[in-house]
Parts: structure tokens; C-alpha cells; sequence
């Protein structure tokens, strides 16, 4: 049994900076942040996701190397990877994100059939996960969490990203640990406040509920008892990319090791 199973596409970034001239090309994807995260924490983790041809296989070495189980990782030669780009301003508070490929979905198929997991953790870039997933997986699991950020994001033909609503709010019902922007979070509920939102999550059956809020922290609710994380300060910020991933990839890691919840956010 691993401690943080990873859910969700690997992606190939393209990330424009404001004082680059050329953008460059990394790894990305939540599964992977979350993963690597975890793991230098200590934590025993795995990733079920599915690349194309495409994907260096220089990737996949790294992640092994630094103690990422695979097994649950497709390939197919024929098809592409999830590609991104993202452009960031000036400050780096802001970006557009733009869709430019996309992997096929993963499958209840797909699943390796000895995945169990104290916690799996169901992270999308671009609704590749569907509710028949996420109910198997909870079945899997001892704590089920979710950052649904890739099942409310509706892409125009050229790729650009917008906010909706989620499709299915079944799964919803399914998790114990939710995390997301306070947008996505507005965007699931239709509630026009952070309080409102975070209960309306909590009365779907979430026991923990993270809204992050970028330079201004976290908000942590248990049961409906709310705290106010504060955000690490840091001299230099010099790519946000993936902030949200490893806030909760350190989060599941300490959780699954039974720390108290405020030390694990």
C-alpha cells in the first residue's frame, strides 16, 4: 500500500516568464508536483497517468530516480502528451493558461488492479478523470482528495481557459479532502463567498476543506472550524507554477503520517 497516489495527466509546460525572451520546457501536471513533493517528505507514492509518444523518456528516468513509483503510467506511442503554455505578468500574480494538446482520458482500464492507497489524490488538467474513476478509487483508498481544477476549466477552440461549472457534482460526495483556488471554488458551488463555499463543499461530505490564495495563504477548514495559513515568505518568487500542487503534495504527506492538521498545511 502506498501513502499518496497521484492521479491525473502528466503534462509537457511551456512557461513564459516576464524577463525570458524564450519560454522554457518543463514537466508538469499536478500528479507529478505532488508526487515529488511527498516523496522528499518521506512518503511511499505512485502516479497512475497517461502520455503519448512524445513524452521524454528522460521524464519518466527522473521521476523513477527520485523514488516515484510508475507502474500506473500509459503510454501510448501513437497518441500526444497534455502540453501547456503558460504566460505569467509582470509580477507574477497572474496568467493565461492555453491548452495545446491533450492525452487520452484515463479509464477505470487503466487503473492498476493491486492500487491501494492511504490517500489518492484525483488532480486533472483537463477533465481526464471521470466520476466512474473516482468512484473506484475511492474504494481504493483510506482518504479520498481532490483538487478539481482540470473538471471545471472550459477551453475554446484555440485552447484558452475559462472557469465553469462542474459537470457532475457527484464526486463531490466521494472525497474527503478537497482543495482549490477560491475561484474554482466559487465557480463548483455558485456561492459568491469563500465561507459559503467552503461550507457548501463541507455539506457535499468533505471533511477537510483548502481554499489557496496565492501571496495571501491558505484558509484551512475542519469541520467547519476555520484557519488562516499564512503564506511562506519567500526573497524572490521565480515561477508560481505548481504553488498549489506542492502546498497539498506537503499536506498528504504529513497527513498520512497522522500530524496535526494545522503542522501538515
Amino acid at each position: 500500500m502506498f501513502d499518496v497516489v497521484s492521479v491525473g495527466h502528466f503534462a509537457i509546460d511551456s512557461i513564459f516568464l516576464p524577463d525570458k525572451k524564450a519560454p522554457f520546457i518543463v514537466m508538469g501536471g499536478p500528479a507529478a508536483y505532488v508526487s515529488l513533493v511527498a516523496r522528499h517528505l518521506g512518503a511511499t507514492v505512485s502516479v497512475v497517468s497517461k502520455v503519448g509518444g512524445d513524452f521524454p523518456g528522460a521524464y519518466l528516468w527522473w521521476l523513477q530516480q527520485e523514488g516515484v513509483n510508475l507502474s500506473g503510467v500509459v503510454k501510448i506511442e501513437k497518441a500526444q502528451t497534455t502540453r501547456c503554455e503558460l504566460k505569467y505578468t509582470d509580477n507574477l500574480s497572474h496568467r493565461k493558461l492555453k491548452l495545446k494538446n491533450k492525452a487520452p482520458p484515463i479509464t477505470v482500464e487503466d487503473l492498476p488492479k493491486s492500487l491501494k492507497a492511504k490517500t489518492v489524490h484525483i488532480a486533472p488538467i483537463a477533465g481526464e478523470i471521470t466520476y466512474e474513476v473516482a468512484e473506484t478509487l475511492r474504494s481504493r483508498a483510506e482518504w479520498l482528495s481532490l483538487d478539481p481544477q482540470g473538471l471545471v476549466r472550459n477551453f475554446d477552440k484555440k485552447g484558452n481557459v475559462t472557469c465553469d461549472s462542474l459537470a457532475d457534482k457527484r464526486v463531490l460526495e466521494l472525497v474527503d479532502i478537497y482543495k482549490s483556488s477560491l475561484d474554482e471554488i466559487k465557480a463548483i458551488t455558485g456561492m459568491s463567498s469563500l465561507n459559503s463555499g467552503v461550507k457548501a463543499v463541507h455539506d457535499c461530505g468533505a471533511e477537510i476543506v483548502i481554499v489557496t490564495l496565492g501571496r495571501r495563504g491558505a484558509v484551512l477548514s475542519v469541520e467547519e472550524t476555520v484557519y488562516r495559513i499564512p503564506a511562506y515568505k519567500l526573497k524572490k518568487i521565480v515561477d508560481p507554477t505548481g504553488a498549489g500542487d506542492v502546498f497539498i503534495g506537503g499536506f498528504l504527506a504529513e497527513h498520512v503520517r497522522g500530524e496535526n492538521l494545522l503542522w501538515c498545511a
